[in-house]
């Protein structure tokens, strides 16, 4: 067993579990534990609204946190099962566990189906269907992504981004916080510029290899994607400054319009951070960039100040 595990590619960590412990670690890099922060959008509505709507609104927020970790964890193995022999041939995808064999495609499976079990139950369980409703929707666009709608450009960035979208929306659902119109715009114009960043990074790392890995980057170029993601920032960053010029009292639109610098300047940040190609994921980039996460920090305090 080890030493299939080895041949495979596996870190020299792995290899020194027992074979329980080595198929638990595979497991859970399969989940992505890394890209979980991401589920926290489900608390952007409650933010935005600056009440958290129904009582114990925190802990049915969790929840539906808990219930989209379990959803996009169940896409990430569907994911990995079905682009497993194309992943050998990337640079580093590789080494994920289901393309190296740490984790065998059958396991990968049942573990995702025992995943979207617990994402579509989680709405039931706090009395909440339209949750599970959200959860589903999100998950049959993962479906057709996979299946068919990735091959697609600019539909396949649409659904990447509609990820983002519909976890603020579930966030909203489970907590009892409508969203008002602008929030929608500026969480889906933000999220569309994320989509359009990951696959310029993807293509300005790999280049002409990167049709072989993704066919429908062949259709994209650099200069386009670049001029997109560009566009689609001064879209966003316009919409939420008209969204804090409607605010009727001075106090939270003063806010609101000092908070604006601080994302234009993170989103300045996050255009520099794209253009250097070191071949991070983009979530690396918006995380775990000092200046951004300083950025992001300075937004949020004048943000809630302003509530």
């Amino acid at each position: 067993m080890s030493s299939r595990l080895s041949g495979a590619g596996a870190p020299a960590a792995a290899a020194q579990y027992p074979a329980p412990m080595a198929w638990l670690a595979a497991v859970v890099e399969t989940a992505r534990p890394r890209q979980w922060p991401k589920n926290l959008l489900v608390f952007a509505a409650p933010l935005a609204g600056a009440s958290f709507g129904r009582d114990d609104g925190l802990g049915y927020g969790l929840m539906a946190a808990g219930a989209f970790v379990a959803a996009s964890a169940a896409v990430y193995f569907v994911n990995d099962v079905a682009d497993a022999a194309r992943d050998l041939r990337h640079p580093v995808k590789r080494h994920r566990a289901v393309a190296s064999g740490r984790l065998p495609k059958p396991h990968a499976l049942v573990v995702a189906g025992l995943a979207i079990t617990a994402g579509l139950t989680a709405g039931l369980a706090i009395g909440e269907p339209r949750l599970s409703g959200v959860i589903g929707v999100y998950l049959a666009f993962s479906v057709l992504y996979t299946m068919v709608l990735k091959h697609i450009p600019v539909v396949e960035l649409v659904l990447v981004a509609s990820g983002f979208v519909l976890r603020a929306a579930g966030g909203a659902i489970a907590t009892h916080v409508p969203p008002s119109g602008w929030f929608l715009v500026v969480c889906s114009l933000g999220a569309l510029m994320v989509a359009i960043a990951k696959r310029y990074t993807e293509l300005a790392m790999l280049d002409d290899a990167a049709a072989r890995h993704r066919p429908v980057m062949r259709w994209y170029s650099a200069k386009v994607l670049r001029l997109g993601q560009r566009a689609v920032a001064c879209a966003m960053t316009g919409a939420y400054v008209l969204w804090a010029l409607g605010e009727q009292n001075p106090w939270m639109r003063g806010w609101h319009l000092a908070s604006a610098i601080a994302l234009g300047v993170a989103i300045i940040r996050f255009d520099r951070l794209t253009a250097r190609t070191s071949g991070k994921p983009v979530e690396d980039l918006i995380a775990r960039d000092g200046v951004m996460v300083y950025c992001e920090l300075a937004w949020l305090t004048m943000f809630a100040a302003g509530l």
